[in-house]
């Protein structure tokens, strides 16, 4: 208590004056429209960059949680597009059928591991067989193709890169429906070859290469890329093609996986061709 009253006593003529500055203020402020409208817009200004700040902290934390919502959200509607269904062709004259069944659905799934200096690059993706992956399943990515499954745990699965020498995609021309196999030459990234497209076909700069329907594991019309340069030997019956791809490995983080219903079907009816054989 003593040191309380050497405090004030001490201090007694700033603490006066304090008080005083404060009470006039106050006065000013009050009575003033002018001033207080100042003060008013100063304090306001103020209070709107604190909470800008505290929420744009605080959606930076959700930013996870946004991004799985949105890859969920990509997904079922990449199931509705018209090339995720398949057309049995026959006119329908009850109104329970369907022109369209649904063949095809969609996945999402984080990168959690990649390469892409390697001769032969994978990438582990973090859904596996709890959320219905399967080995020999398509994969790709907001841009095109990215790969295929190759190896599935409880909740991991492994992707054969399309920069992998191993990885054959069937794709076409856009324009003409002219088709060959998608195989990376072990060099650039960025740039992968198409093979075994005839002589015959029209090639020029910057054609759109698709996946085709020769395939189980894509839908037909993913993008791939665009031819970059192309050539062909003189005794050779085939083309030379660099296309450069759509999907930039080097930044991939979110993947979408393709579940064919038919998948199973196509392969049995194809087997049986094969042991006649």
């Amino acid at each position: 208590m003593r040191n309380l009253i050497y405090f004030l006593y001490k201090y007694y003529t700033f603490l006066l004056f304090f008080a005083l500055e404060m009470f006039s203020v106050i006065i000013l402020y009050r009575y003033n429209n002018y001033q207080k409208a100042n003060f008013l817009n100063f304090t306001g200004g103020i209070a709107s960059q604190f909470y800008e700040t505290v929420n744009n902290t605080t959606n930076y934390f959700s930013l996870r949680e946004i991004n799985d919502s949105l890859l969920t959200e990509n997904a079922r509607l990449r199931g509705q597009l018209l090339n995720a269904y398949y057309q049995n062709g026959l006119a329908q004259t009850s109104i329970n059928d369907t022109v369209y069944k649904q063949q095809y659905t969609y996945v999402a799934a984080n990168v959690v591991n990649n390469s892409i200096m390697q001769r032969n690059n994978y990438i582990t993706i973090d859904k596996g067989a709890a959320h219905g992956i399967k080995p020999d399943m398509g994969v790709i990515g907001s841009n095109g193709v990215v790969g295929i499954i190759t190896s599935v745990s409880e909740h991991y699965s492994t992707i054969r890169s399309a920069l992998n020498s191993n990885t054959k995609i069937s794709c076409m021309f856009k324009k003409n429906n002219a088709f060959g196999s998608l195989e990376w030459n072990g060099d650039d990234p960025k740039f992968s070859m198409l093979k075994y497209v005839n002589k015959h076909v029209e090639v020029t700069m910057n054609d759109e290469i698709v996946t085709s329907n020769y395939s189980t594991l894509f839908p037909q019309g993913i993008p791939v890329g665009k031819v970059y340069s192309h050539l062909i030997e003189a005794d050779d019956n085939f083309y030379n093609i660099k296309v450069e791809l759509n999907t930039n490995f080097s930044t991939l983080k979110n993947v979408y996986v393709i579940v064919n219903f038919m998948k199973e079907e196509q392969l049995k009816v194809e087997a049986t061709n094969k042991s006649d054989n």
